[in-house]
């Protein structure tokens, strides 16, 4: 692991190491651009590949999900067999811990009543001479969320992206979620049940966000497609934005711890390797002003990383995006952290809530030692779902108004309309639009 005194590299040098490439920039790992080009019969980088799947997908429905779900995937499908049947969730039932059920369900209502708080309402305000003005919340009538199933099994991931759609009232719900050995984790269709989605689809990549977005003689089409996933998802969504409503081109995992002396370098290393166990491309990174917690960190993550069954993962992620900064002092570790504008902020100070007002930038803030990452991830209540790669500087953590839209309401009288009359005609005919004058000028001189 790099560790970065920003006293000898200057602060610019330290602002290059925390800016993150773009998401459409990352390289493919060359073992899987080489299994991508026997695949697909030519090397293609992933833009164009995904291109190409929700091309053929938008133009050959269920045929191209069912071919590229076994190109990929691996497993053979039928337009029968898409949807998760009932056979299959009263399985999931039989196989599941109950206790694991019990708190995948605690977790649920801890997510509902959180974003319970987040719902906004309809408002109308009355004007001069009559006139009223307001806006109209309108839920999405059909939503579809992906889940991740690659590396790893996410049941918080539904409850995270379903459950603030039902909050919204949203009309229906479906799931997409990549088979293994053509089946789906039981945790992750008892998560979808227990927060209120009927509709799972086994279907994965690039091919299931285009199936959403563009129908299929299966899958219907929706109006917004939400959920995180690998660089093929991501592109994907980028590629049928216009289509469908998405809600953000997320990254891999990301967290940015500031600590100060007090920080304990224990949890300090658990906590960047609970991100750096996603994916080998995630970014764990400590700034703290001592030098001397620099070190202990360093070591101490070396020492669990040994422990962890998903070590592989972990150390290829430690050994790219690893980083510890050791700032002059706490307002610049405050400046460092905001350029890197990251996923996951953790406040690991004596008194982390006097430096939350210095915070611009970051999906999610934890404060104080006994508030870590995966509190967030799977039983607070806040949303996981997050901006990554310094997009937190202009989005937001998936929410309650994700799923609704904003529609304005506009009510004026005769009267209230003859009043302002003079300025629009004088606007409309400035931008040369003669007919928007007219539709004004025919009304005003009607009789109140």
């Amino acid at each position: 692991m790099k560790i970065v005194k920003a006293r000898e590299v200057g602060e610019r040098e330290v602002e290059r190491l925390l800016t993150k490439a773009a998401f459409d920039e990352v390289e493919l790992n060359p073992k899987i651009r080489e299994s991508n080009r026997k695949l697909f019969g030519k090397d293609m980088s992933a833009a164009e590949l995904v291109r190409q799947i929700v091309g053929d997908v938008r133009r050959d429905g269920d045929k191209a999900v069912i071919h590229y779900t076994k190109l990929i995937d691996r497993v053979e499908l039928t337009p029968e067999n898409l949807l998760v049947s009932e056979a299959e969730f009263e399985a999931a039932e039989q196989a599941a811990d109950p206790a694991v059920v019990a708190s995948l369900r605690k977790a649920a209502e801890n997510v509902r009543r959180y974003h319970q708080e987040q719902k906004p309402n309809s408002w109308m305000t009355y004007r001069d001479q009559g006139s009223i003005l307001g806006q109209s919340i309108i839920p999405l009538d059909r939503v579809g969320i992906y889940v991740p199933g690659g590396t790893a099994a996410y049941p918080s991931s539904v409850i995270m992206n379903a459950v603030p759609a039902v909050v919204a009232g949203v009309r229906e719900i479906i799931m997409m979620v990549p088979p293994k050995n053509g089946k789906i984790n039981p945790y992750v269709l008892l998560a979808a049940h227990a927060a209120g989605v009927k509709k799972i689809y086994k279907i994965g990549g690039a091919q299931a966000i285009a199936a959403m977005a563009f129908g299929t003689e299966t899958v219907p089409r929706v109006d917004k497609v939400t959920g995180p996933g690998n660089i093929f998802v991501t592109l994907a969504k980028k590629e049928v934005y216009g289509h469908v409503d998405i809600d953000m081109l997320a990254g891999p995992s990301e967290i940015l711890i500031v600590a100060d002396k007090t920080a304990d370098p224990v949890y300090t290393a658990a906590d960047m390797l609970s991100q750096a166990e996603h994916d080998p491309l995630a970014s764990s990174i400590v700034i703290t002003d001592d030098e001397e917690l620099a070190g202990k960190v360093a070591a101490e993550a070396a020492q669990q990383l040994a422990k962890l069954p998903r070590r592989e993962i972990a150390q290829a992620s430690i050994d790219r995006n690893g980083l510890i900064v050791v700032a002059e002092d706490m307002m610049q570790a405050m400046r460092f952290a905001n350029v890197s504008a990251p996923e996951h902020m953790e406040l690991l100070t004596a008194q982390p809530f006097q430096l939350l007002p210095y915070v611009r930038h970051a999906g999610a803030v934890f404060l104080g030692a006994y508030s870590p990452e995966p509190l967030g991830d799977y039983f607070a209540g806040p949303n996981h779902v997050l901006p990554t790669g310094g997009t937190a500087r202009y989005y937001s953590v998936l929410n309650v108004e994700t799923f609704m839209k904003r529609t304005s309401i506009i009510s004026y009288t005769q009267p209230a309309l003859a009043a302002v009359s003079d300025d629009i005609i004088r606007l409309a005919e400035t931008e040369g639009l003669q007919a928007h004058a007219n539709a004004i000028r025919l009304r005003r001189n009607e009789k109140c």
